[in-house]
Formats: structure tokens, C-alpha cells, sequence
């Protein structure tokens, strides 16, 4: 069975996002151990300055790496990744599976997205729109997709 990682920056609070996730983790047990890890969002003030914003991403970036697996593959969710449809995206986490990886690493950046360093040791740079969703309903987003992922690569009609 593979194993899925949900890296995270940012605590869930909202009950509604809370409640869906639990049910994509929930259903995603069946193909997979996931395991959602959820790290501190480096706070900023109100207005910070380029020069803030730079520091906390850093930060940010060094704690996400260090959660990542040797031999994991990576997909990093940022706005100039490729979008991908939900049938390739399958394709792609079961080519990867296929090949011989037993672990995938999901991440998702906090407020002002991901460091340079975390995108540049992603094996897929993923964007899910070239719209601007919260980072908390992404990880909803997320879920549902890997669930769906799995759920096409076996052929079951939740994929219409």
C-alpha cells in the first residue's frame, strides 16, 4: 500500500474544511496510509515587507523539507505549476507507483505559498487554477483529487 503525505503550513480551524478533509481521509484508507502533517505558519505583521515575506518562506521552506522522505515523490502545489486534468493526474501517481514509489508528498504552502527551494525539489509542480483559493480549501481540494486519482485507477464510476 502506497503511502500518501498531505504536507501542510497551517493549522485547519474552520469546522466545515475540517469536516470534509476527515472524509477524503476517511475514504482514502481504503487505497492508501495518509498522513496529513501540519506546520506552523510563520507569522507576519499586517503589511510585511517583501523582505518578511522572503524570511517566513525560507523558514517555512527548511521545516517542509526536512518532513520530506528520501525517496519520496514530491508534488508541489503553486500557481505556476501545470494544470493537469483529473484522469492525468491519476495517470501520473500511478506511473510513479507503477515505477516503484511507495511514497508521494503532497505540499501546501501557507498564506504566501511555497519557497523556491521547496518548488525546486518537487518532482511535479502542480497548480490547481489559475484562480486564488485559500490554502485551507486547497487542502479539501487536494484530498478529494487523490481520492479521485485512486478511484479512476480502478475503474469505479466516481469519476464521471
Amino acid at each position: 500500500m502506497v503511502n500518501i503525505q498531505l504536507l501542510c503550513v497551517g493549522k485547519l480551524k474552520e469546522k466545515h474544511f475540517s469536516a470534509a478533509c476527515a472524509e477524503y481521509q476517511k475514504r482514502l484508507g481504503a487505497f492508501c496510509k495518509l498522513t496529513v502533517t501540519e506546520l506552523p505558519e510563520v507569522r507576519l505583521p499586517e503589511h510585511p515587507t517583501p523582505t518578511q515575506v522572503e524570511g517566513a518562506l525560507a523558514r517555512e521552506g527548511e521545516a517542509l523539507l526536512a518532513k520530506l522522505p528520501k525517496s519520496a515523490k514530491v508534488i508541489a502545489l503553486c500557481v505556476e505549476g501545470v494544470q493537469l486534468s483529473s484522469p492525468a493526474l491519476a495517470a501520473q501517481m500511478e506511473q510513479w507507483m507503477v515505477e516503484g514509489a511507495s511514497h508521494l508528498t503532497l505540499i501546501i504552502g501557507g498564506s504566501f505559498g511555497l519557497h523556491p527551494s521547496v518548488k525546486e525539489a518537487a518532482h511535479l509542480r502542480l497548480s490547481m487554477s489559475p484562480m486564488t483559493f485559500p490554502h485551507h480549501l486547497a487542502r479539501v481540494m487536494v484530498l478529494e483529487q487523490v481520492y479521485r486519482a485512486f478511484q479512476i485507477a480502478a475503474g469505479t464510476r466516481y469519476h464521471k
